[in-house]
């Protein structure tokens, strides 16, 4: 009896194991790339045939001896349709309600994986719009869906495929603020569905989101420890997606490593981090979009170790910066987005999204009108003023219309000081009576500048010292 038993039980897991399988991030509801190839996989029993149906295109497969298979979709264009997908092998999955659009992937710490829950309930001072707030109530846009990343499940098979969502209702309460308002922004201005996949945990530093063959690979740090779990995050939460045909990567965190004091090394991190999750979708061309980090006082936090001045954040915001020269890379200002200086969330999740979106209009999707924050790009001096000249697509502004905030210059000496400073067509003159003879202007230098320099299309000009170190 007990040997007919095992028996038994040993053919039903032999069936079972026949199944075709499909990775979570394969379901019901989700949005497929337009105009790239899709890849379908999952596993199989070992030989097994697999065909792949959707719409015309009618791929097919064996399963190779490890169980793998894989099939690729030609390029699909963009419909707001729904159509099934279905797979065939000795069983038959049949995804429903699936769209053709754009699809990115959003990760970082605890900003970006601030909830739209906690978005509807944030406090905005007096007199700000609150529109934002109410998006939960009204939500209901059926060609924007959802993926939310869960740290022990993206790699286990779900058989009910129910990981997306349509964005609304309770899924989308439990989502990234930062990533919904982004896909709003995108679907509104292309016209085509939008997913998008969220993949964060709060606290995390960069090292755990980073492949740990990447860190063995780099000059820089192979052969030595690297602190903060490299791939603890990246093998659960990132590694699992791949294959999954997406147009970018979307990255909103820092706040940890900056509580470290660190600069230049996270610039080579951010590095790694962004060669290693192209290598694993096998496109060094994939977008990636970041946030520079908000006002907020490190050197007065508990996790102080002595090591964080006021100076830190805005060295850590250069060292992101930095960044910028890997190609297809942008940046997101939001030095006006912080309420409260003890608070490292600023509550203004919506406008980060929104930013993130201008980014991605402008360079992924050639939008000329897409405006960007104005960028330092030359100073001269003449006499005792100091012209500092920007890249910038709408006229410069004082926001609040009052006088220019946050300029400091020096003299040879280095010693900074507060200078008062005028706009002028695309140029800010910058002069201080205890300085005749400027060498260098810093803006927005401190961990607290919240300044009112902007352009004129609503976007804060980027910190800068034009006495950086090379």
């Amino acid at each position: 009896m007990k040997t007919s038993l095992l028996l038994a039980l040993l053919t039903l897991a032999t069936a079972a194991q026949a199944k075709v399988v499909l990775p979570r991030v394969l379901g019901h509801n989700m949005v497929l790339q337009r105009d790239k190839p899709v890849a379908i996989w999952g596993t199989a029993a070992p030989g097994e045939a697999v065909a792949v149906q959707f719409g015309p295109q009618n791929p097919r497969t064996v399963a190779d001896a490890a169980g793998h298979w894989q099939v690729m979709l030609k390029p699909l264009a963009a419909s707001a349709t729904p159509a099934d997908l279905t797979i065939k092998g000795s069983n038959t999955i049949v995804l429903h309600n699936v769209l053709v659009g754009e699809v990115w992937l959003a990760s970082g710490q605890s900003n970006m994986e601030y909830t739209m829950r906690k978005s509807s309930k944030a406090t905005l001072p007096p007199g700000a719009d609150t529109t934002a707030l109410h998006e939960l109530d009204r939500a209901h846009a059926p060609a924007i869906r959802i993926f939310l990343v869960n740290r022990k499940e993206l790699a286990k098979p779900d058989s009910l495929h129910r990981g997306w969502s349509v964005a609304q209702d309770s899924a989308l309460r439990s989502f990234s603020a930062p990533a919904y308002f982004f896909a709003k922004e995108l679907h509104q201005k292309l016209g085509v569905p939008v997913g998008v996949v969220s993949s964060a945990v709060p606290g995390s530093r960069i090292e755990p989101w980073i492949a740990a063959e990447a860190f063995q690979q780099d000059p820089a740090f192979a052969g030595r420890k690297v602190d903060g779990d490299p791939a603890k995050f990246y093998e659960p939460m990132i590694r699992p997606l791949a294959p999954f045909a997406l147009r970018g990567f979307l990255w909103y965190q820092g706040e940890s490593n900056c509580f470290l004091a660190e600069t230049r090394t996270y610039t080579q991190k951010m590095r790694l981090l962004i060669q290693s999750w192209r290598a694993a979708w096998h496109d060094a061309k994939l977008p990636f979009y970041y946030v520079s980090l908000a006002p907020f006082k490190y050197s007065e936090s508990k996790d102080n170790k002595g090591t964080i001045t006021t100076e830190t954040l805005p060295r850590f915001r250069e060292a992101q910066e930095a960044v910028l020269q890997v190609p297809r890379t942008g940046l997101i200002v939001t030095t006006d987005l912080a309420t409260k200086l003890d608070d490292i969330h600023p509550p203004y999740k919506w406008e980060i999204g929104r930013r993130l979106a201008l980014l991605a209009l402008a360079d992924t999707y050639r939008q000329p009108a897409a405006p960007a924050s104005p960028v330092f790009r030359r100073l001269s001096v003449r006499g005792g003023v100091a012209t500092v000249a920007f890249t910038a697509s709408a006229p410069l502004v004082s926001k609040d219309g009052q006088p220019l905030t946050d300029f400091t210059i020096a003299g040879a000496d280095g010693v900074f000081v507060p200078a008062q400073a005028r706009i002028e067509g695309q140029q800010v003159l910058v002069s201080a009576a205890a300085v005749p003879h400027p060498v260098a202007v810093r803006f927005g230098w401190h961990e607290a500048a919240q300044p009112n320099l902007f352009s004129a299309a609503g976007l804060p000009v980027r910190p800068f010292r034009t006495d950086r170190a090379r």
